[in-house]
Order: C-alpha cells, then sequence, then structure tokens
C-alpha cells in the first residue's frame, strides 16, 4: 500500500507514521527548498559547465527539492547536458497526494505532472525515471536509506539531507546512515541540511565532512553545510571484477567518436545512449539496413517476470520493462508502434530452472517444479497496490474477454504490450550524432595510433577494408560478437555466447475480420493476436517462437521451417481455445520468419568491458589510454524488455554515473563475471 498522508486544517501534509509534518506551510517549504538544499549546495553555479551532475538526497517525500531543482536546471542555460537526481525513500506515497501539494506551487505543477505519469508500481528496489527526454534521471532508491545506499555504485556531487526531524526517524539521521551518504561523496562534495543537531555535526565531521552552521530561512536562525574534505583517502572495495574501466579523461565528458558493431535493438539504444552523453556515434552492420537480423521480428511482446522469491531475473526484467515503456512513451506512434495493451500470462508448465531457481540469490538453490503463477508473499499483503502495477492474478472478466474459463490459472501484466522491434531501432538511430553503414563486416579490432599520438581502435573485415577508427567500441552483433578478434585474440566472453534459432508463424487478416479482443498472451509461446504491419498499416497477428538451441543455418531447410511452424500452432492451442486463434486453414496459410538469437549460458545479457586493464596491457602494439571494448549482448529472447535498460547500464559504467540497477543486480549482467 502507498504511506498514508493526512492534510492540515492549514493545508500542510502530516505522516501518522513518524508523527510529524512532511513540511511547514507552503511558502516556507519552497523557501526551505530553493535556499536551505539547492543554494546550500552552491546550484546551479556549481553545475555550470559540466557534462553531468549528481545529486543524491535523503528522504524524497512529496518531491519539492526535487522539483525545485528540476525547474532550475530547466531554467539554466550553463545547465549540465545531464542531470541525476539520485533519492531514497522508505515510505512513497500515492501519486494524487504528490500532486495535491505541486498544485501550491503553479510553476511546478507542469514538472510534478511529468513526474505523476511514471509514479507507478514501487515496490522495494531501485526505480529509473526518465524525464526531460531522458536528460534528467530520477532514480528513486525505495527502502531503508542506508541498506540502500550500501547497495548503489553512486558518487553525488551535491548532497540534500532531509527527512524527518532526528527526534522522530532517528534511523534516518544515524551515523550508520550518515556514513552510507559519506560512501557516496566525493572529495569536494557540498552538502546541506536543515537541522543544526549537535549529534549530527559530530557525526558528520567523524565521516569526513567539514561541517558550519549558516544563516537559516526564517524562521530557523541557523542551518548546515557541510564540504566534503576526510583528512584520510577514502577507500571502497571494488565492485568490478575487471575494475572500473572509467574512460580517459580527455572522453569523460562526451565528445569522442565511438563505433558500434550491430544495428539492432541494442545496438541502437548503446547508440542513442552514447549520443545523448555527446559522443559522435558511428553504427556498423553487415546488413544494408538497420535492424535486419533478430530486430526484424514482425512484433514482440514486453511483459514483466514474476517469482516467488522475487529473483534476480524479475527483478531485472520489471527495471527493463519500466525502460522500455518509457522510451517508447517518448519515440513511438501508440497504435502504431507499439500499444500498451495489457498482457495475459498463462503458462501450462512449471517456470524454467534456468530462469528462476538457477538465479536465486541463495547459493543453495535448487531446481524445483513450482507454479508458474507464483508472486511473492507480500505483493498479496503490504505490498499489493504497487505489485498490482505490474502484475495481479488475471480477472474473471479478462479471462471470458479471451475465451477462457473464470478460473484458468493466469496473471495479467496491465503494463504489458506489443512492440514492432524495427520501429523502435530506426526511432533510436534517428539522432544527429548517430551515422550509419551498411554492408559492413566487421571481423577484427586492431589497436593503433594516429600521427598526432592518438589511441583508437580500428575495426575491419580482416582483410584489408578499415570501416571505421574510433574511441571506443561496442560490441552489439549477437551471435557475430563471438567470432571477432581483438588484436589477433579471441574474446574472453565469446565462450558464454550460444546462438538459438528462433521461427515465428505470421498472416495478415482479411478486411473486417480482425479480433475484438487484442490482449496478447504468452507463456508456452506468445501470441500477439492484433498489430499493425507494412506501409498499408494491414492488421496482422504473430504466433512463436521454437526454440533451436545450436542451430545457426539461414533459413531454415523446409523440414525444419515445416517443424517449427507445427509447434507453433500446438503452442497457440494450449494458449487459447478455437475461436480466439486462426484456424488450421488460416495458420496452414502462415508466412514464416526466422532468426537468430544470441543468449548466455546463465541466460542473462552481458553489459561491460570485454578484457581487464592488464589484459589490454599485453596486447601487442597496445597504445596506452586506450579503453577495453565494451559488449552488450546475449538478450536472447528478451530483447525488447533488456536492451534499452542493458544500454543505459552500460553508458553509466563508462560515465561514472548512478546505475539504473542496484550493485548485485548489476554484476549479475557485467561482463566481468565471464572474464576472470
Amino acid at each position: 500500500m502507498t504511506e498514508t498522508v493526512q492534510w492540515m486544517a492549514d493545508g500542510t501534509p502530516y505522516s501518522p507514521r513518524f508523527g510529524d509534518r512532511y513540511h511547514s506551510e507552503a511558502a516556507h517549504a519552497l523557501s526551505q527548498a530553493e535556499q536551505v538544499f539547492l543554494a546550500g549546495c552552491g546550484l546551479p553555479q556549481a553545475w555550470a559547465g559540466h557534462p553531468q551532475w549528481r545529486i543524491l538526497e535523503t528522504g524524497f517525500g512529496f518531491g519539492l527539492n526535487f522539483l525545485v531543482t528540476w525547474h532550475a536546471w530547466q531554467q539554466d542555460p550553463a545547465r549540465p547536458g545531464l542531470l541525476h537526481f539520485v533519492s531514497t525513500e522508505a515510505f512513497p506515497i500515492a501519486a494524487a497526494d504528490l500532486l495535491a501539494q505541486a498544485r501550491k506551487f503553479p510553476h511546478l505543477l507542469p514538472l510534478a505532472e511529468e513526474l505523476a505519469a511514471q509514479w507507478w508500481g514501487l515496490l522495494p528496489g531501485v526505480h529509473r525515471l526518465r524525464l526531460a527526454g531522458g536528460r534528467l534521471l530520477l532514480s528513486l532508491l525505495i527502502g531503508d536509506s542506508q541498506a540502500m545506499l550500501r547497495q548503489q555504485e553512486l558518487v553525488a556531487d551535491s548532497i540534500y539531507l532531509d527527512g524527518f526531524s532526528p527526534a522522530r526517524n532517528p534511523d534516518m539521521w544515524s551515523l550508520h546512515s550518515l556514513k552510507a551518504v559519506a560512501r557516496c561523496a566525493r572529495r569536494g562534495t557540498q552538502l546541506a541540511t536543515w537541522t543544526i543537531a549537535a549529534q549530527l555535526r559530530r557525526d558528520l565531521a567523524q565521516c569526513g565532512f567539514a561541517v558550519r552552521k549558516v544563516p537559516g530561512v526564517p524562521p530557523k536562525r541557523d542551518n548546515l553545510q557541510a564540504t566534503f574534505a576526510p583528512q584520510w583517502e577514502p577507500r571502497k572495495a571494488p565492485l568490478w571484477p575487471l575494475g572500473a574501466q572509467a574512460l580517459p579523461a580527455r572522453l569523460a565528458g562526451g565528445g569522442g567518436h565511438a563505433a558500434i558493431v550491430g544495428a539492432g535493438i541494442a545496438g541502437a539504444a548503446c547508440a542513442r545512449q552514447l549520443a545523448l552523453r555527446g559522443w559522435q556515434v558511428t553504427v556498423l552492420d553487415t546488413a544494408s539496413h538497420p535492424a535486419a537480423g533478430a530486430s526484424a521480428l514482425p512484433a514482440g511482446i514486453f511483459a514483466p517476470h514474476t517469482s516467488s522469491d522475487d529473483s534476480p531475473l524479475s527483478r531485472i526484467t520489471r527495471a527493463g520493462q519500466r525502460c522500455s515503456l518509457q522510451w517508447a512513451q517518448q519515440l513511438l506512434q501508440a497504435g502504431q508502434d507499439w500499444e500498451m495493451t495489457g498482457v495475459l500470462e498463462r503458462r501450462q508448465l512449471a517456470t524454467p530452472p534456468d530462469e528462476t531457481a538457477a538465479l536465486s540469490d541463495s547459493p543453495a538453490a535448487v531446481p524445483t517444479r513450482r507454479s508458474a503463477h507464483e508472486r511473492p508473499p507480500a505483493w498479496k499483503d503490504a505490498l499489493a497496490a504497487p505489485a498490482a502495477d505490474w502484475s495481479e492474478e488475471a480477472s474473471a472478466a479478462t479471462l471470458e474477454a479471451l475465451g477462457l474459463p473464470a478460473d484458468t490459472p493466469a496473471l495479467w501484466h496491465p503494463r504489458g504490450g506489443w512492440l514492432r522491434p524495427a520501429a523502435l531501432v530506426q526511432a533510436l538511430l534517428d539522432h544527429p550524432g548517430i551515422h550509419f553503414v551498411g554492408d559492413a563486416q566487421v571481423q577484427a579490432l586492431d589497436a593503433l595510433k594516429t600521427a598526432e599520438g592518438q589511441p583508437l581502435w580500428s575495426l575491419s573485415d580482416g582483410q584489408g577494408q578499415q570501416w571505421a577508427q574510433a574511441d571506443l567500441v561496442v560490441l552489439c552483433a549477437g551471435p557475430q560478437s563471438a567470432s571477432i578478434r581483438i588484436n589477433g585474440q579471441s574474446l574472453a566472453a565469446a565462450q558464454a555466447l550460444q546462438t538459438i534459432r528462433g521461427q515465428v508463424s505470421w498472416g495478415r487478416y482479411a478486411e473486417g475480420q480482425a479480433p475484438a479482443a487484442h490482449q496478447p498472451v504468452n507463456g508456452h509461446g506468445s501470441w500477439v493476436p492484433y498489430f499493425r504491419i507494412g506501409q498499408d498499416a494491414d492488421a496482422a497477428w504473430v504466433m512463436g517462437s521454437s526454440f533451436e538451441r545450436g542451430q545457426s543455418a539461414l533459413p531454415p531447410s523446409a523440414e525444419d521451417a515445416a517443424a517449427a511452424h507445427a509447434g507453433n500452432g500446438a503452442k497457440l492451442q494450449t494458449l487459447l481455445p478455437e475461436g480466439h486463434r486462426p484456424d488450421a486453414q488460416a495458420f496452414a496459410r502462415a508466412q514464416h520468419w526466422a532468426q537468430l538469437r544470441c543468449a548466455s549460458t546463465d541466460r542473462l545479457p552481458l553489459v561491460g568491458p570485454l578484457l581487464p586493464t592488464q589484459a589490454l596491457q599485453a596486447l601487442h602494439t597496445l597504445p596506452e589510454g586506450l579503453a577495453s571494448p565494451w559488449v552488450a549482448t546475449a538478450m536472447g529472447s528478451r530483447g525488447l524488455t533488456w536492451a534499452l535498460l542493458c544500454a543505459e547500464l552500460l553508458a553509466a559504467r563508462l560515465h561514472a554515473e548512478p546505475l539504473p540497477l542496484p550493485n548485485p543486480l548489476a554484476l549479475a549482467l557485467a561482463s566481468d563475471r565471464y572474464c576472470k
């Protein structure tokens, strides 16, 4: 459930949980946000001229500090191109309460309305909200501040220390919580807060902050400001097995040249993320046009994954779905390129062991046959409201609309839907900083130095045809990534990549024959009953996909194609009854489409550098200061849900930004796990 807020007679919000007001009357609350926090951290002046700025806040509350900061950033001509705002919140309020408060500040209301549109499904964990066209990234850490901050890889340039008073919420202001905050500071980070409690001053000093009292915002006489300036050298345990692999200083602010190998969803998403950060990006593909491989799928489903233990797979997939939804809403035409119809999940088989049990946090987990429709117990009780935004038991009315009995075991994913991958790829590549080069077979990466001494990667076919030179290379070529050699050496992570051929069956509806129910159904196969295809926007359906491990021949033989088509038909019969799917004759006339997918041995994507620093130095003739090639691949059958998230994770790691996932989940995706 969302946090209960009581509104006082004077219009101020009150928390029954903590027995305290969120803030005083509106004018004072606005002054506190502007003067105590924004100006108290030297903003907006401090961020001028920087490519990005990172702010950490404890206690999001009604988001007033965030909205004031967003407004100041929006109005500032010298603003950074990317603003990160990370905020902890153990008990998020409802969107309606957030808007009720924002209506008191007309200049902030449009921003609050944009925020409220994404204010849903706030289960415990990390939620990345992409605002202002993706240039303002709000990371909500839902849970205890201390615990959440210790699970984040984060360096903050400014810190807003906020929350209910130390007397009402002592855990928020405890020494251990402040140590977690200090862990996120760099030397010179500015901190501001409204309280001047003596114990707080002593604890901040113990954590390495130089603390000072400053004149307060009336009626308070004093406020507190601090600068992180420890007398020791702060150290943190390294997160990544191959090291942070930060970009050389000359490239840290963007402006370099990046080459992306592969023009599917993963490659296009990585290109867009780098272009947003100021890179000039060349995207190379063996085909003559983008989205010619697995991303040429006529239409696919995006939906969350559920498990009784809320496994890493489930949490990563939720984060990916939120990311994909936000980009689709920003770039695509609803009804033509995609639609959030909701998705019914009807699985007759138990969740595959390699998707749930083997990915459990517990090393002792063993594959068990469990219901595919189980949800965490808390989703039915304390977390019922935010959980229902993701998945809930399918209602009798939903089942009836699809011709299924009311007692059919099934889940309903209200924010799932269908999407045309090729449309998403084209939209992502539509950026002035991105250039596509087709018919480019990249087989080799070789290090070189320019006449001016600048280290670069040369991308070639291995036979003398050079396609590009770049400061940074990202491999997103699916199964083909494994065949690319670096200075004559095979990729360390190539052994983790597996090729899987998949075939779908699809057909067009005759005029007036489209079904009444447009909701996709997945589980044992995926059925999209209605989408638009072709220049004439014909109505069509698609069913799939086969799962042919180790098969890489394209096109499939006639026998293989027929077997895959029959298999798709059999799966459809298990999903829906007659009258809600094409009849046997119509299905027999359907067209076939087959392509290759790339998966890893543990069924999770690979994101990160391919080589450790020592391996880079060991390569012959490798110039100093050249970044390792990076990789974003192995999306398996979940590219629509994972690719955009993985691209953002890659960009965050490269640019030392807050991660869109907690550390354990980011590590689960790291290419480092195969390069030890």
